[in-house]
């Protein structure tokens, strides 16, 4: 999936009317670097922005690695204007997706302190047209991506069951029409989760529960059926969800998508080689 050449339209319009004002012909070379260490993310989607725009390109590392505040992650070599052209959309995805992969690792790293199995997953709660990215990020600091689409996965929620009438009644539908599809449940009450688990679901969610009633509620679904898989979720941040890992095999939080803050990059042209300004 890529969408590259929409958002280069989206923020280009008609065209760069300062570089096209004061520059030229010139060729040369720049480099953008980290202003604070993370955990890198977005640098293939830079490489493709500035690809499209016939700039070449040379990697110093790869997504997914850690980098320090100062380092070079992406030198360039071209035409500046298609450098300048290209600055902000990549730098809007290094930023962004290195945010998202850096509170990822973070989470990750803080929960398995309490749990070393634990999976951390993200959520639906995502920006609109930017989910595969944020969700591929969320990948690339260590976590699990949960559903990209509806179509994904069996997930019956509150209103579902509101609709329904039963959480066994849920799953029995869900039972009788796919075969090939895990069917979860989200639950907010012991009497919910202990009917999931009997009913036979392969995920249980316990939504909005407090650390105390997530503990019961697991180790209760754990007796009547061990296969299934207890994910932990409602409301959660890096604080609140390393309190509930003993009690989780999975913890989704939208947090990791919709609150981390943006790593900081910045671009800078390093040489001009040749060419006279206009």
């Amino acid at each position: 999936m890529s969408r590259i050449n929409d958002y280069l339209d989206e923020d280009v319009g008609f065209g760069d009317i300062t570089s096209d004002i004061l520059l030229g012909d010139e060729m040369g070379s720049a480099r953008i670097k980290a202003g604070e260490d993370c955990v890198l993310a977005g640098l293939d989607e830079a490489i493709e922005v500035f690809n499209e725009l016939g700039v070449t390109t040379y990697p110093m590392t790869r997504d997914g690695e850690k980098v320090s505040k100062g380092e070079d992650v992406l030198v360039l070599e071209g035409a500046l204007k298609k450098i300048l052209l290209g600055e902000r959309l990549a730098l809007n995805f290094l930023m962004r997706m290195s945010g998202i992969a850096t509170a990822t690792s973070n989470v990750v790293r803080e929960c398995r302190k309490n749990n070393p199995t634990v999976k951390i997953a993200a959520t639906r709660k995502t920006t609109p047209g930017f989910r595969f990215y944020e969700k591929k990020a969320v990948v690339q600091g260590g976590g699990d991506p949960h559903r990209y689409r509806l179509d994904d996965a069996i997930l019956i929620k509150d209103n579902h069951l509101r609709v329904v009438g039963s959480v066994s009644q849920a799953i029995s539908k869900a039972k009788n029409v796919s075969f090939s599809k895990k069917i979860e449940v989200e639950v907010e009450s012991m009497e919910q989760a202990v009917e999931a688990a009997k009913a036979g679901a392969d995920i249980i969610m316990l939504d909005n529960m407090r650390p105390e009633q997530i503990e019961i509620a697991y180790l209760a679904i754990k007796r009547l059926n061990d296969r299934a898989l207890v994910e932990v979720s409602g409301g959660l941040n890096p604080e609140t969800a390393p309190k509930v890992a003993k009690h989780a095999d999975i913890i989704s939080l939208g947090w990791i998508t919709h609150s981390a803050r943006a790593v900081q990059f910045n671009l800078e042209v390093t040489a001009v080689k040749s060419g006279s300004s206009a």
